[in-house]
């Protein structure tokens, strides 16, 4: 992780490090998280419950378990996964049931703070664990409040940091010490998953990401923490 301090440099980096961990990245997930993740993203889709039918923007959608999710839960409804690796994609849409949600998901190559959509186009807008990885976070969030339409909901899910004390110090040293190992073992990566607790470290409060929903647009911004802090879903309605 030399210099990532430019938002070009950012995009490149994290492009080459999910495209190298692409294939083995679910795998990852449920193994580090104890499957916990599923949890997770089952709460998530359970936010947008209101919105059955239509079109479901899911960004940063990597190789798509959001938008399995998503189309699992609404069988009327349809997602427009967008995300900037095209490997992640692709590992995704290979891995995809041989069922109706193969034909109500559309997976597009894309970039988040710029997102190649029209304005108004959702009523809702989901990203799991994506935001972390925009070069341009205002940016971004401006573009997600464009795309929906009004009286739609962003949720985003995206680790936090726990503040209980008894949890605190073990989510840091698993974190920091176990996860990477693991991790960097079975992707061949390290450098990824380093990347991955640094990025959590660096990130914003929870209050100050909720400020920025605000001044991107969003009319009203809450959290919804869960499993002791570890994450977060942040909730944006846009007027």
């Amino acid at each position: 992780m030399n210099d990532i301090q430019s938002p070009e440099a950012k995009k490149k980096f994290v492009r080459e490090k999910f495209s190298s961990i692409s294939g083995r990245y679910d795998l990852l997930n449920s193994l580090l998280s104890l499957q916990i993740d599923r949890y997770w993203r089952w709460r998530t889709t359970r936010l947008l419950r209101e919105f059955p039918d239509g079109w479901v923007l899911d960004l940063c959608a990597g190789t798509l378990p959001l938008s399995l999710e998503l189309t699992r839960q609404a069988r009327a409804r349809k997602v427009l996964a967008v995300d900037f690796c095209e490997d992640m994609l692709r590992a995704g849409a290979t891995a995809l049931p041989a069922d109706n949600r193969r034909d109500r998901i559309v997976p597009v190559c894309g970039d988040g703070e710029v997102i190649p959509a029209p304005t108004s186009a959702f009523w809702g807008c989901t990203v799991a664990f994506g935001v972390r990885n925009l070069s341009r976070t205002l940016q971004g969030l401006r573009e997600m409040h464009r795309v929906l339409r009004p009286g739609g909901k962003l949720l985003i899910l995206e680790f936090s940091r726990p503040t209980n004390p008894i949890i605190k110090p073990i989510y840091t040293f698993y974190l920091n010490k176990v996860l990477p190992a693991i991790a960097g073992r079975i992707s061949g990566d390290k450098e990824a998953y380093q990347y991955l607790a640094s990025s959590i470290a660096a990130f914003y409060e929870p209050a100050e990401l909720l400020a920025m929903m605000r001044k991107a647009g969003f009319a009203t911004a809450s959290r919804l923490p869960l499993t002791f802090g570890i994450v977060s879903i942040y909730i944006g309605i846009k007027e």
